[in-house]
């Protein structure tokens, strides 16, 4: 066990997870790394959420528990935060477990790697069910991310660090805005600010979080989490922290992605190129805007380019051919899926 005088403030919203609750709380007791505190915002719950909180509470003073006066995912995260006291800040999803390391690895990495950094950790989805093919794809991605501390390189496609497993000094959560945001996804959103304020993730390659899945999950079901949702954030911070207006804006792949990319790009006034493989579409007009073919990028030069173009190998494709016209991921060009 790792020996110091900082505390690790551990925030968790908790809403109708009563079933869970128990073995998640009982994961966190275990932990080798024991200089923490767990603040815990009961967000209106029906189930009997309120008696297991505060029946932990009254058995460990490091456990404390509020009531949510305003209702949403967001207030709940503002509220524990602003009752926190530790050096390093982490965040917890009531429903799942924490392996009995987590914490002192956490710690480790970042009392070695100092201030400026953030670190995560490999993620395991568990369900009563069978996990679903993209849940697989998504933790198997997000993993081989998290292993190489490339987890910014893929900012655009999905929420590159898991909303339960990172961990952060104060002052540089404080630094890149907290829980003050009011967008959602609030996690996504989140780990938008850590690449804006240039947190360095930290390669890990230990598993530390496991997931929980079931058919109630709020990140399968609430409006905060649909698939415009996200396209919207990306679309919000691309334009706030990677968008050159000096460059031709290029959005690849006319499908239902790159439709609501145009739109968001057409309600904030940017210009673009729209250009797609499909026959079908090739000279038609979309929005407004001609669907042109991918030779007509020989007439441009200096392009930042969005894709939206889902198909693994159209992507292999893709990349390819910037590699050989020599742009660069993150700078020339950014996918959206």
């Amino acid at each position: 066990m790792v020996k110091n005088n900082l505390k690790v403030s551990i925030v968790m919203p908790a809403k109708n997870t009563a079933a869970y609750l128990p073995e998640c709380i009982d994961s966190i007791l275990n932990q080798t790394y024991d200089n923490w505190e767990l603040v815990v915002v009961n967000d209106g719950s029906t189930d009997q959420s309120d008696e297991i909180l505060k029946s932990y509470g009254q058995q460990d003073t490091r456990i404390r528990v509020f009531d949510n006066d305003k209702q949403g995912i967001i207030p709940a995260l503002q509220l524990t935060y602003s009752k926190t006291t530790g050096t390093f800040i982490t965040r917890m999803d009531s429903d799942d477990i924490m392996p009995n390391d987590k914490l002192e690895n956490m710690v480790n990495h970042l009392l070695q790697h100092g201030k400026g950094h953030i670190i995560s950790g490999q993620v395991k989805y568990f369900a009563n069910v069978l996990i679903g093919e993209g849940y697989q794809k998504y933790e198997q991605w997000l993993n081989n991310l998290t292993a190489s501390g490339t987890n910014f390189s893929e900012l655009y496609k999905e929420c590159v660090i898991a909303s339960p497993c990172w961990m952060v000094y104060r002052t540089d959560f404080e630094k890149c805005g907290a829980f003050n945001s009011t967008i959602y996804p609030e996690d996504y959103d989140l780990v938008f600010r850590f690449y804006k304020y240039q947190l360095k993730p930290i390669p890990n390659s230990k598993l530390l979080h496991h997931w929980r899945d079931y058919p109630e999950r709020t990140s399968r079901n609430h409006v905060h989490y649909a698939y415009n949702t996200f396209l919207e954030i990306k679309v919000h911070y691309f334009l706030k922290l990677n968008y050159d207006s000096n460059c031709p804006l290029v959005i690849w792949g006319a499908g239902t992605k790159g439709k609501k990319v145009a739109e968001l790009l057409l309600a904030n006034n940017i210009p673009f190129h729209w250009i797609c493989d499909n026959p079908k579409k090739l000279g038609k007009t979309i929005y407004g805007q001609k669907m042109l073919g991918v030779a007509s990028l020989e007439k441009m030069e200096n392009t930042q380019s969005i894709i939206t173009v889902a198909n693994p190998l159209a992507q292999q494709e893709i990349k390819s051919y910037f590699t050989q016209q020599q742009q660069k991921p993150m700078e020339d060009y950014f996918f959206f899926c």
